[in-house]
């Protein structure tokens, strides 16, 4: 074991303590393995972690939705970046932290005392246990301005990594606390609203379904920060019922909603994931008849 360095060393603490790692390239934030291979990798096998860490003094990746955790990823803004939205600069907000504490003011709770790490930017991450009914996913901007979080589906750094030479360090060693029931409620998305029914007339007319296309695709643009990824299932999940009744082609969804999807700033491959999703969902789904 002290052949593996400081970072293998944290990687099997981590492990020992039912945390999934995987490693990611040094000195960066990246996954070694292509795509998202690491969340098939992902592991707290000792002799595995081992092998990887004697080969090369990777950071550490925890994959947050194999541990069962909800991450608050509370983040400081960069100097070069627009100044603190109005609504929160009014509130003497400066971090993603204070917005959680503003956030929690709000509601007349204290935030309970949890894992956290300070990050090399001068953020925090939070570790709270998923809640048991409702796993929660990631999600970027949902609870306020610099706030995100990594659930089913995301990795955080974990403790002991380097990045642009400071290292992530676990600051309160702790039992991770069950995520509060309003911060559960919060980022809870609301259930897709149950389509209308449409007229046999109306299947069969081209006009019908590229009206829908140009509904969803001007919602699809006028969508913030915290809802984008939201905005574009529901688009894909609602055009998918669409083409399930011979409305439109799935090939033109696709291509429009993409174009779209990289307009409002989100990543390609994240947003092929999520039209291929929402319109197979919703091919699933097609409208009611009506007579």
């Amino acid at each position: 074991m002290s052949g593996l360095g400081r970072l293998g060393r944290s990687a099997l603490w981590h492990a020992e303590r039912g945390l999934a790692v995987f490693p990611l390239r040094p000195g960066t934030k990246v996954p070694v393995f292509k795509d998202e291979d690491w969340q098939q990798l992902a592991t707290t096998d000792r002799a595995v972690i081992t092998g990887w860490w004697s080969e090369v003094p990777y950071n550490i990746g925890l994959a947050t939705g194999a541990a069962g955790l909800i991450v608050l990823d509370l983040d400081k803004p960069r100097t070069a970046e627009k100044a603190v939205p109005e609504q929160w600069a009014s509130r003497g907000v400066t971090s993603g932290r204070d917005v959680l504490d503003a956030l929690a003011f709000d509601v007349g709770q204290r935030l309970p005392k949890t894992w956290t790490v300070a990050t090399p930017s001068g953020g925090q991450h939070l570790y709270f246990r998923q809640p048991a009914r409702t796993p929660l996913g990631n999600s970027a901007g949902r609870l306020g301005w610099k706030v995100d979080t990594r659930g089913q589906g995301g990795y955080v750094v974990a403790a002991g990594s380097m990045v642009g030479g400071r290292r992530y360090r676990a600051t309160v060693i702790r039992r991770p606390a069950p995520l509060p029931e309003w911060l559960t409620e919060a980022l809870t998305p609301p259930p897709a609203p149950v389509p209308e029914p449409i007229s046999l007339n109306a299947r069969s007319n081209e006009a019908y379904g590229l009206a829908a296309l140009t509904r969803h695709l001007d919602k699809l643009l006028a969508s913030t920060e915290g809802r984008r990824n939201d905005d574009l299932n529901f688009a894909a999940y609602s055009l998918g019922q669409v083409v399930a009744i011979g409305a439109l082609m799935p090939a033109v969804v696709r291509d429009e909603l993409l174009s779209a999807a990289m307009r409002i700033g989100l990543a390609r491959r994240e947003a092929e994931r999520t039209i291929s999703n929402g319109m197979t969902a919703g091919i699933r789904k097609p409208h009611r008849q009506v007579s």
